[in-house]
């Protein structure tokens, strides 16, 4: 059984919907289609709430009836017979009853997820209607049924397997299922989601609660590139990937994967294939376990870093004082991206600043304390690439006269991680593009 997970912009238009069923059709054999909701439709739900969340009732009902006339336009074009225009409004007005009876009751963050989670419901819904309309057997498998997660917000594996089979056992006649990507259930059997991305996160946990034959993550692009293409005019798609790698590039800021995708896929080797639903025939990326050593293979960038200096002639070498200074994060609860030393200070990074005045307020008792926001964390990926010879000196020569905060190299065999400034973010990756790519 393969899982083919199609994003929001891939389902985002009418003639794009009827394009996966076409899709779906030429994949040879039983499939489980994950599909996201319609482009957009998240953001506008977020906005919703927040709305809601608020008190400002007013624009949430602009919000939810311009949401309301797109999907009624949808319709219009995706079906072609009367029956299933009927059959497309009813379920258009049904969801949107339900949204204005979250949004006209005590709206909170459980009314929230529940709000969030009527994107994936009604793309789903109305695919499989189009694929009826069409005459073409398939099973509406609702996620919420299986998909769960823990009071850690992690996915339980193990048991959406346990529930995941026998439904499918159910169903072994059917050979195309239908499935919601991003919603699930959490400890408390609440309306959850697995987080902006999570779509491609359901496909890869799917795939390895059955032990599918392939992930396949369809998007708007020709599959992993050796750089970002909204930055870097001449990038080229990668053909193969180690998982370890795929990794480290969605970690860093490449977009087409969400971060935690690899991961059930990687533990059970299950391939993960990307896909352009817009050009089916380009060959895309396959992620396996095997990989080809010693090459520099792709580059991504991740925004909105901070980093921390903490300088302390008298504690630095002292016995636990690194461990001290990492139960800080622990206690606020605030993941470490990078981290360098020096002889008298320790500098490191981080990608979230909620907690960044307390975090400061409770390294003080350490040293002196300096902070440089807005910097960019540069990541260059390659199977084994410290093993190179002269590796490090090939980055540093692309780089030329850039500034570097913070190099990190050593940790993994297949990242080094350099950090910047931001307003040379642009400038480095197009310098590290024709430096170790030789692409201008």
């Amino acid at each position: 059984m393969v899982v083919l997970k199609f994003g929001g912009t891939s389902v985002g238009k009418p003639e794009r919907m009827k394009k996966i069923a076409e899709l779906v059709l030429g994949t040879p054999g039983k499939k489980i289609v994950i599909l996201s909701a319609l482009s957009g439709t998240t953001n506008t739900l977020v906005a919703i709430g927040d709305h809601l969340l608020v008190g400002q009732h007013a624009k949430a009902e602009e919000e939810i009836a311009r949401l309301e006339k797109h999907y009624e336009a949808f319709i219009k074009e995706l079906y072609t017979s009367e029956s299933f225009q009927a059959i497309g409004q009813e379920i258009v007005s049904r969801f949107f009853i339900l949204i204005r009876l979250l949004a006209a009751g005590q709206f909170d963050n459980k009314s929230y997820r529940e709000l969030l989670a009527q994107g994936e419901l009604i793309s789903t819904e109305l695919f499989y209607q189009h694929l009826l309309e069409r005459k073409i057997s398939a099973r509406l498998l609702p996620a919420l049924y299986f998909m769960s997660i823990d009071e850690n917000d992690e996915p339980e594996l193990d048991k959406i397997s346990e529930r995941l089979k026998p439904l499918l056992t159910s169903l072994q006649h059917v050979d195309i299922i239908i499935s919601q990507g991003y919603i699930c259930r959490n400890h408390r059997n609440e309306i959850d989601n697995l987080k902006r991305g999570g779509s491609d996160y359901t496909a890869s946990l799917i795939g390895a609660a059955i032990r599918a034959e392939e992930v396949q993550i369809w998007t708007d692009i020709d599959g992993m590139h050796n750089n970002d293409p909204r930055i870097v005019k001449k990038t080229v798609p990668i053909s193969e990937l180690t998982f370890d790698e795929a990794s480290e590039l969605a970690y860093f800021g490449a977009k087409i994967l969400h971060p935690s995708t690899i991961v059930p896929a990687q533990k059970y080797n299950i391939p993960v294939r990307l896909k352009n639903t817009m050009d089916e025939k380009a060959p895309g990326t396959i992620i396996t376990s095997k990989g080809s050593e010693g090459s520099f293979k792709a580059i991504a960038a991740k925004d909105g870093i901070t980093a921390i200096n903490i300088r302390s002639s008298r504690m630095l070498m002292a016995y636990g004082f690194l461990r001290r200074v990492f139960e800080v994060f622990e206690n606020h609860k605030t993941p470490i991206d990078m981290v360098t030393t020096a002889e008298v200070a320790v500098s490191l990074t981080i990608d979230n600043n909620s907690r960044l005045a307390d975090i400061e307020t409770d390294l003080k008792k350490f040293g002196i304390i300096s902070v440089d926001k807005d910097q960019t964390i540069i990541c260059i990926v390659g199977q084994k690439i410290t093993e190179q010879k002269a590796m490090l000196k090939k980055v540093f020569d692309s780089l030329g006269e850039i500034p570097i905060r913070m190099v990190s190299c050593g940790g993994s065999a297949n990242n080094v991680s350099i950090l910047v400034d931001k307003s040379y973010k642009d400038k480095a990756l197009n310098a590290l593009n024709e430096g170790l790519f030789d692409l201008r």
